[in-house]
């Protein structure tokens, strides 16, 4: 493999590296050698995860080095012992500053992706280079048990006290194994995934997910979802050690996001109810075996697993009838939009409850006794989610502990300023279910209230890390832009950053601003315009018309899932949904995660099909096709964005948000930087935008097109906040004909001097494999061409039967608008053909 210089530091890497490439690696570099962060932004398609690893392992391993040369150079007395290669010239990694550093300061790498399917994708990079460090990848129990009478549990809950149970009493024969296996070279020496993780597991009679918490304490790089990291619950379950160690956030376009949710919560009526259900259970149980005489009793006691005395369990239940009452004795006002408090308020609330800095770890493991012997109790079901739930707002709420010696009333205060505590009436189906024993609140006879209290500073978690001592925090992902806003969201200090350039050339990219449709009616999705039937009639049209010009596949994003299930429901009425399906049978989007799978394969295998012209999918920003799914190649040829997805404007949440950023920065003293409500509103449309831009140009060798079909496009700052890589290349179409005629001009370059899409394993490898690295032989994409470009390699699958599409017909029906497989040839004559016919009919596109 070429190896190349960067900042002293040599680096193996599996290519010869693209200027971009030497400068993303060079700014990681740079933040390790100087111990600070970075925050570097390189487009999908640029081999960042590549760079990534590569530099960072470099660098570490450089690190060892001059360590041990630093010790040889001792033992030789200041001898030198290669006459071509001074001491002095392997560095100064061995010194922080003044102090020596030894073997046992060689940061370790924690490397965290958004889902464990991304870090699979990583994992396979690391593959792909000469590093073979020591490495675990941490998940579930979810993902890595194979015990078969835990899995066979329903609720994760249970599965998760039911492992414990069998942990402690040594009866899992895969737990039992762990200690032996953990020292095997072809466990600890092998780059390992989940899925590997678990053949290994099955193959050796070794639990994977005990394994994998063995492997970690000699891993040089640790993998795992960033909500493990950011979370504090899941930091202390997975015993994570940060002091010293290198922290990457891949992916990071959703840190923020994560940073907030994995420190809010919602607790509802229903919560509370199944937790007082759950104690109920208990200790009626318990409270029966009293009646018997004191020997006996706890005999039993003692065999039925749970070692609490009644009185303890009446006080958990007294903690949660004293809760529920604190939250009903809130009055609201009438309008139903409740009310906000400061977030030192839920110290205030939680204390009526006697739950405290002083009783929460007494709380907690009250909590933990009572969910565990229920999980492990035979007969009916108990639903232990309420109990759960109470753990884990305990844990969020007295999260970190005063320092001692101080008063907790400091600590609150310090933690309420990143907070807001909301309480509104409860709306959603779920009732709170009426208590009848003398026990019960008499507020259970009202209608309940939520209480949230949510974290509006991603900073507090990312604070945090850096208290525990981390080395350096690089986040990186292909769309952080408009990175001063992100920086500013993190409130610690990113010295260090980078917007890369792409690695594709001019014309393997088309970008237009479509300001009006083709019957001259202006696109606009804002609030007061997306519904009316004109523009919905209009933007019906911009897709059919765009989806005869594009080959293969089309994406199309709305802004929400009303948005899109509205218009497409005005579609269907108005006829315009059968002219698309006519052109690209149309796939949308489902909210259920179950059969999101099925309409994917779908689609690829759609735009596989060589009798059709493709096939549209209909999806919405910060949805799952817009975040995790790779269209390369045929997969996605074009995406059309239909609008600027804002957050919901009357949204609680939204607007406590943008009260307190404005709150934030009127507060703000000593330079630091807060973004105001208004800028963060806006900053949030711009990021939903340039990820779904994002799934067009997913490698080097790929090309796509991509049509902002909003007049507020036009506006300088929505323009500004676009990628960098995007921005030289968008222009402004006033008549809807030239942009056809440009497009059809692109396609049929692009087509010509673009080299045909590699042969794939899979019909939906989209949904799983990267095509970030330009030297990846996977390019994901459903359909492709054979070498000689004018074949598919495999034939498309036969789904129609069961796939949700809006028309449903029959493969071998009608005639596609290339006809058979054999005509492909033709298509760089049909979009010559289509680019004249555009030119003679200017802006008279049919309407």
């Amino acid at each position: 493999m070429p190896t190349i210089q960067l900042n002293g530091i040599t680096v193996d890497f599996p290519f010869t590296p693209y200027p971009c490439q030497e400068d993303y690696m060079s700014k990681v570099i740079t933040c390790l050698q100087n111990r600070v962060n970075g925050v570097l932004e390189s487009p999908t398609g640029t081999g960042k995860t590549l760079c990534l690893l590569c530099s960072t392992l470099a660098w570490r391993d450089h690190f060892k080095d001059t360590i041990s040369a630093r010790k040889i150079s001792e033992k030789m007395g200041g001898a030198e012992l290669f006459p071509d290669r001074p001491m002095s010239s392997w560095g100064n990694s061995a010194t922080d500053g003044e102090t020596s550093a030894y073997y046992t300061d060689i940061p370790k790498i924690i490397y965290a992706s958004r889902t464990h399917s991304q870090l699979t994708q990583v994992i396979n990079e690391l593959k792909n280079t000469s590093y073979r460090p020591k490495m675990c990848v941490l998940g579930s129990r979810e993902q890595l048990c194979i015990n078969p009478e835990v899995m066979k549990q329903t609720s994760n809950h249970v599965k998760i006290h039911s492992c414990r149970a069998k942990v402690t009493s040594r009866s899992c024969v895969y737990y039992n194994n762990v200690e032996d296996k953990s020292t095997e070279k072809e466990l600890v020496n092998t780059i390992l995934d989940v899925e590997d993780l678990v053949k290994n597991g099955n193959k050796h009679r070794v639990c994977p997910y005990y394994l994998s918490r063995s492997l970690k304490q000699q891993a040089d790089v640790i993998f795992m979802p960033y909500n493990y990291l950011l979370d504090p619950k899941s930091r202390r379950a997975h015993n994570i050690e940060l002091k010293g160690a290198v922290v990457i956030f891949d992916e990071a376009h959703n840190v923020e996001k994560t940073c907030e949710e994995s420190a809010s919560f919602d607790l509802t009526p229903y919560d509370i109810a199944t937790a007082i259900e759950a104690v109920n259970r208990v200790l009626s149980e318990q409270a029966r075996k009293v009646g018997q005489s004191d020997e006996e009793f706890h005999m039993e006691a003692a065999v039925s697993g749970l070692k609490m005395d009644v009185v303890d369990i009446a006080k958990i239940k007294m903690i949660l009838l004293d809760l529920e009452a604190a939250i009903d004795s809130i009055d609201l006002p009438a309008n139903g939009k409740g009310v906000t408090k400061p977030g030192s308020f839920i110290f205030e609330l939680f204390k009526k409850a006697q739950l405290t800095f002083e009783t929460k770890s007494s709380v907690l493991e009250a909590v933990e006794m009572i969910t565990g012997f229920l999980a492990g109790s035979d007969g009916i079901f108990i639903n232990t989610l309420g109990l759960q739930k109470l753990s884990d707002i305990i844990q969020i709420v007295f999260s970190s502990d005063p320092p001692d010696g101080s008063i907790a009333f400091a600590l609150e205060q310090n933690i309420g300023k990143h907070y807001k505590v909301h309480i509104q009436p409860d709306n959603s189906n779920q009732k709170k279910k009426q208590n009848t024993d003398i026990w019960s609140a008499s507020a259970t006879k009202k209608q309940g209230k939520v209480l949230s209290y949510w974290c509006f500073s991603p900073g507090f978690s990312m604070n945090e890390l850096v208290r525990q001592g981390v080395r350096s925090i690089i986040l990186t992902s292909g769309t952080l832009s408009p990175l001063s806003s992100f920086t500013s969201e993190m409130q610690i200090e990113f010295p260090v950053t980078l917007e890369n350039p792409h690695v594709i050339d001019k014309h393997q990219i088309f970008v237009g601003i479509v300001p009006k449709g083709p019957d001259g009616i202006q696109l606009s999705s804002a609030f007061d315009k997306r519904f009316t039937p004109d523009y919905m009639a209009s933007l019906g049209k911009t897709v059919t018309n765009v989806g005869r010009v594009v080959p293969h596949g089309l994406l199309v994003f709305f802004s929400s899932y009303p948005v899109m299930d509205k218009t497409i429901e005005y579609w269907k009425d108005n006829g315009h949904s059968s002219r698309i399906e006519d052109i690209k049978p149309m796939f949308v989007e489902p909210r259920n995660k179950g059969a999101f799978t099925e309409v994917m394969d779908g689609y690829y295998a759609k735009v596989s099909d060589p009798k059709t012209n493709g096939a549209s999918f209909f999806a919405v920003c910060r949805g799952k096709a817009s975040e995790g799914l790779d269209f390369s190649d045929t997969n996605g040829r074009a995406v059309i964005i239909t609008g600027l997805p804002f957050p919901p404007r009357m949204d609680p949440k939204v607007i406590l948000k943008m009260q307190f950023l404005d709150e934030m920065r009127r507060k703000a003293t000593g330079g630091v930087k807060f973004l105001s409500g208004q800028e963060w509103y806006r900053q949030q449309a711009s990021r939903a935008v340039n990820q779904a831009i994002g799934r067009v140009i997913r490698h080097r060798q790929d090309f796509g097109a991509i049509f902002l079909c909003d007049h507020r496009f036009m506006n300088t700052d929505a323009r500004a906040q676009l990628p960098s890589w995007v921005r030289p290349f968008v222009k402004v179409y006033d008549n809807f004909g030239h942009i056809i005629r440009d497009v059809s001009q692109f396609f049929r370059v692009a087509q010509k001097i673009m080299p045909p899409p590699k042969s794939k394993f899979s019909a939906n490898c989209g949904a799983v494999c990267s095509a970030e690295d330009a030297s990846s032989g996977c390019s994901s994409s459903g359909g492709s061409f054979s070498s000689g470009g004018n074949s598919f390699v495999r034939k498309a699958k036969m789904l129609d039967s069961h796939v949700p599409s809006l028309k449903k017909r029959r493969l071998g029906m009608g005639r596609a608008v290339f006809g058979n497989g054999g005509y492909f040839h033709l298509i760089p004559y049909f979009f010559s053909y289509v680019c004249y016919k555009f030119a003679m009919w200017k802006s008279t596109v049919v309407t």
